[in-house]
């Protein structure tokens, strides 16, 4: 067997297990759609190998246009998934343009006007536009962490070897006048070796990458209450924590909001626990409407909520309560009869100085208390300060 025959079964042998690879990982995982197109990119990349050194029945120029379009069409794939994966939108117009243009292009000089030189470098610039458009996709994210940086270094690396390497060794070589001096020079090796490195290396960084989406989602999943969709006790301390530690010192404000759902155990007692997870579950999207990105809304307790509102007074807050609270009794909820009407009351508190997050709840939830005891359906404030019961209790005692 030829070392050119060889390293072509090679590069097939890779794609075709790649593919598979990335197939099974999307059968179990669906809702990544990215890894099933990764599986076809890896697919088309073996048949473009294939197509290439064997001259199937439908003769040699159609195998020749065959293998090419299964390169361009492993190209756009590979570049359409690694963008979608880290939620870019996917530029089709320009990947179409640059596959499409490239493709017209090697059908001139493969049937219109034969030049192989030509076909080759037609085709090659095709796809080296198609890795740097990746490249300039991936820029934006690059600092998202190792594994996007090392993407864009591999798209703009892959790039410039289909534009750089084509041009030198061609230059050197001379034009090629057949498919026999093609296979037998610097550039065909050179070129099935570059594509076994880079699609290792692209298939490893995709890898890790769905490897960490598996993780931080199984890290999102412990930190997220699953009935309502917003943070769970454990997940809310957590993310307060952080929010606390940067307001501090930006030496921003902040406040709590703890919410309680009144009369939620006559509720479930009437209508079913049912109609209890759906009330709890459309309080809690109104919530995490309302709060947006910049704060942090959670579950603390069965029909307990909280919200830490970075860049908030006392005096925000408590609009931002006097809102959810009149937003939310005025409207109907799924599961319950018409004119059912449900209400919450709220109990809020600003941070004074370095004040932690506990002590931070514990004056919310007073005022919390405060709201249920006269009435419900109202918002209490905590005008307490730490340094104010600091000072009494030493003064009670001395």
């Amino acid at each position: 067997m030829d070392t050119g025959l060889l390293i072509v079964l090679l590069n097939s042998t890779i794609a075709l297990a790649l593919g598979a690879a990335f197939l099974v990982l999307w059968s179990y995982q669906r809702h990544r759609p990215y890894l099933g197109v990764l599986a076809a990119s890896y697919v088309f990349a073996a048949a473009g190998f294939l197509f290439q050194h064997f001259s199937f029945p439908v003769g040699l120029a159609p195998s020749k246009f065959l293998s090419n379009l299964c390169f361009c069409l492993a190209a756009c794939c590979l570049v359409g998934a690694v963008v979608a994966r880290h939620g870019r939108p996917v530029p089709y117009a320009g990947i179409g343009a640059l596959a499409g243009g490239g493709m017209a292009a090697f059908c001139w000089f493969l049937f219109v006007q034969p030049d192989l030189t030509w076909r080759i470098l037609v085709v090659n610039f095709a796809l080296g536009g198609i890795s740097l458009l990746a490249a300039a996709e991936l820029r934006v994210v690059r600092g998202n962490g190792p594994t996007e940086k090392i993407l864009f270094a591999l798209a703009l690396l892959s790039g410039l070897n289909f534009f750089a390497r084509t041009l030198a060794v061609i230059i050197a070589q001379g034009p090629f006048k057949s498919y026999d001096q093609l296979y037998a020079s610097s550039y065909w090796t050179t070129a099935l070796l570059s594509h076994a490195l880079f699609s290792l290396l692209i298939a490893l960084s995709l890898f890790t990458a769905a490897a960490l989406d598996v993780v931080k989602a199984l890290k999102a999943e412990t930190r997220t209450d699953p009935l309502s969709g917003i943070l769970n006790r454990r997940g809310f301390d957590e993310r307060s924590a952080q929010l606390l530690d940067q307001c501090g010192k930006a030496g921003f404000p902040v406040a709590l909001v703890l919410a309680d759902l009144d009369h939620f155990k006559a509720l479930n007692d009437q209508h079913g626990h049912e109609a209890g997870d759906r009330v709890i579950a459309d309080f809690a999207a109104k919530l995490r409407s309302a709060t947006g990105a910049r704060g942090a809304a959670g579950r603390i307790g069965g029909e307990e909520f909280a919200v830490l509102l970075p860049l908030c007074d006392l005096a925000s807050a408590r609009l931002f309560a006097e809102a959810i609270r009149a937003f939310y009794s005025a409207g109907a909820i799924d599961g319950l009869p018409p004119g059912a009407r449900v209400t919450a009351s709220f109990g809020v508190a600003a941070r004074s100085g370095t004040e932690g997050l506990m002590p931070l709840m514990r004056r919310a939830d007073e005022a919390l208390y405060k709201a249920k005891k006269n009435g419900r359906d109202s918002v209490r404030l905590s005008y307490e300060r730490p340094e104010t019961i600091f000072v009494a209790e030493s003064l009670a005692i001395g």
